[in-house]
């Protein structure tokens, strides 16, 4: 049986240094990662660092809204 609300969600985490050069426009476009966190053991809004096809390096990507 399914339960109403899911210990285990899924989240999409975005990087934060393209959403600053869109006003640059020196990037194409912005880097996102789909992965999935725990509601109780991770509380707070996730932040892993990831690699940035676009800024060609690791950047910290923030979890960001559905």
């Amino acid at each position: 049986m399914a339960k109403g609300k899911d210990i285990r969600i899924t989240v999409i985490l975005e990087c934060t240094s393209c959403n600053q050069k869109i006003v640059n426009k020196e990037s194409t476009g912005i880097s996102r990662y789909i992965t999935q966190k725990n509601r109780h053991n991770t509380s707070s809004r996730l932040e892993l660092r990831k690699f940035c096809p676009y800024c060609c390096k690791h950047m910290i990507h923030a979890e960001i809204k559905k």
